[in-house]
């Protein structure tokens, strides 16, 4: 998978060149922060259908709902989390990354709030759609929080905390180790 840059003028380049899947964010919103449907059918177009794209959707807390953010997680948009996002959006793509932007790298502790609320909307959405949350993950047993709070429906990703990207908290082979358990 690669993000970053990505939109509907390369992303054909980039599926070309051996990306199983492209991941998108700021692409599918104007400079307003406003929604652009008509960049997300045209992603979907030239990606060949959902099993291709990946929404970022990346998000802040702000006045007690979670705000998707965009431009490096500096802009919020004006779209808000909601089951009913989720269930327009899983139509466009096969999977959805969230990152936890207030506490993204700090590596210290998840928000539990959304990795419970992202498991519920995704037991509800009724699709094979599938959530990947990063942000704050600090130990070996964050994987295990995460899998209970979501009832097993949300997967974790580990950035900062793990050794292979400079990290000193959390070994990849201890990450190999928990997947294969599971």
């Amino acid at each position: 998978q690669i993000g970053g840059g990505i939109s509907s003028k390369n992303c054909q380049e980039w599926l070309n060149k051996g990306a199983s899947k492209i991941i998108v964010t700021s692409a599918v919103f104007n400079s307003d922060g406003e929604f652009l449907w008509d960049e997300l059918n045209t992603l979907f177009d030239k990606c060949g259908g959902r099993g291709k794209l990946v929404l970022d959707l990346s998000c802040k807390k702000h006045n007690g709902e979670w705000v998707v953010c965009m431009n490096k997680w500096t802009k919020l948009t004006n779209l808000k989390l909601s089951l009913e996002l989720f269930q327009k959006l899983a139509a466009y793509c096969d999977e959805f990354l969230i990152h936890a932007a207030d506490v993204e790298g700090l590596c210290k502790g998840i928000e539990y709030d959304l990795v419970k609320e992202l498991g519920q909307w995704v037991q509800l959405l009724q699709s094979d759609v599938k959530i990947v949350y990063a942000g704050g993950a600090k130990s070996i047993e964050d994987l295990e929080t995460v899998k209970k709070l979501s009832n097993g429906r949300v997967d974790l990703t580990f950035g900062s905390s793990l050794d292979i990207f400079g990290g000193s908290l959390v070994k990849f082979d201890d990450c190999i180790k928990w997947n294969n358990e599971q």
